[in-house]
């Protein structure tokens, strides 16, 4: 039952179908833009359609500035060099193409651009009221949703501590291009990491104390999708169908999850990736399958709809029977995708696990978390996990 009132938002358009980025041209055209930065991740620059993107962009006289210093996990020196580059040719929208990371960084920029100050100023929700430059999201991988989601991740380089800008109307880009065809060159680890990511957004937001019936028939869909193509999606990136599947349905869990808020998961893996150097998608495959084992008698009726969203036949069984299936469907989707079964294996150490309690206490994701969730309790979650 809805108790409290709520809203649903995306501002964002969204093309999508095989080779759509060649629609790039006439969408700057639609914009009018004139001078671009373009943020890139840097294992991309030498791609066939980024050198596609580049020569029609030249075609077009717009004036353009590769950005392509960006690391996995984003650091704030990286958007301010990349503002830098922004403001010397005077930018008046910004493209990003690659995964999270690369996106963030250039919604950043966008956002920085016109607000002034540094992105540490904008910490939070709803921190800055000017909009931003606006921005295309050309995303590579079918994870973060980062091209419709209305925050942006980056790390703070003197505290080593992850930074989330949230605006669910100003932050999302102005356009999302979803093309399976820019998939294909994944390296199997991203493909199989992000993937999970998406996979945990749409989860997470399902199951959140901050859920309504629009975002359920959102996620639920976005579980369906993912669930139905990430085996085949990792197996083989050049699967069309299935890498626009899984873009679609990480596109649709990134246009809730930051609305409803995310939970327990993503807390623990915040401060994992952080301490340890793990890329975000890793970082939640770690957590996810005991973090949604200790969530299931919270909300067993949500967790039998998530199992037959994932194909589990439900008919007959009790409510908790059902919820059980779902945490089953999770435990062997990691294991499928060949996600270590322990947080030792990572590095995580058992020393650690008193001061990570600590900031996922302080953290607040309780809010959206639907089970209460002390400090003792993450130490025994990190402690089942390790």
């Amino acid at each position: 039952m809805l108790l409290n009132q709520s809203s649903y938002f995306c501002p964002t358009q969204i093309v999508l179908g095989e080779g759509c980025f060649r629609q790039l041209p006439s969408l700057l055209a639609e914009k009018q833009a004139r001078r671009v930065l373009f943020v890139v991740d840097p294992a991309l620059k030498k791609q066939e359609f980024v050198q596609e993107i580049q020569k029609e962009m030249d075609n077009l006289g717009v004036k353009f500035a590769v950005h392509a210093e960006v690391s996995p996990d984003p650091m704030d020196t990286e958007v301010s060099n990349a503002l830098e580059v922004s403001e010397s040719i005077g930018a008046d929208l910004v493209l990003g193409v690659g995964g999270g990371s690369a996106l963030d960084v250039a919604k950043a920029v966008a956002i920085v651009a016109t607000n002034g100050g540094r992105i540490h100023d904008y910490t939070g929700i709803r921190m800055f009221a000017t909009p931003p430059l606006p921005l295309i999201a050309l995303p590579t991988t079918a994870g973060t949703g980062s091209e419709v989601s209305g925050s942006c991740v980056i790390t703070d380089t003197e505290s080593g501590m992850k930074m989330s800008i949230r605006h669910a109307e100003l932050n999302p880009a102005r356009v999302a291009i979803l093309d399976p065809l820019v998939l294909a060159s994944l390296p199997v680890s991203v493909a199989c990491h992000s993937a999970l990511d998406a996979f945990v957004h749409a989860f997470e937001s399902y199951i959140s104390r901050n859920s309504n019936p629009v975002t359920d028939g959102v996620n639920l869909h976005a579980i369906r999708l993912i669930t139905d193509n990430i085996r085949p999606f990792v197996a083989n990136r050049s699967n069309s169908h299935a890498a626009l599947n899984m873009l679609c349905g990480s596109n649709m869990a990134g246009m809730t999850f930051g609305q409803t808020g995310l939970g327990n998961v993503h807390c623990m893996a915040r401060f994992i990736g952080a301490r340890y150097h793990l890329s975000h998608g890793l970082s939640n495959a770690l957590c996810l399958p005991v973090v949604a084992r200790y969530n299931m008698i919270a909300s067993p009726e949500r967790y039998a709809q998530v199992a037959k969203a994932m194909g589990c036949q439900i008919e007959g069984l009790s409510v908790l029977e059902a919820a059980e299936l779902a945490i089953d469907a999770i435990e062997a989707l990691c294991i499928d995708l060949g996600i270590p079964r322990h947080l030792a294996e990572v590095g995580v150490k058992e020393g650690d696990i008193d001061e990570l309690a600590d900031l996922c206490a302080e953290a607040g994701y309780d809010r959206w978390n639907p089970r209460s969730t002390t400090r003792n309790d993450f130490v025994n979650l990190f402690k089942a996990a390790l």
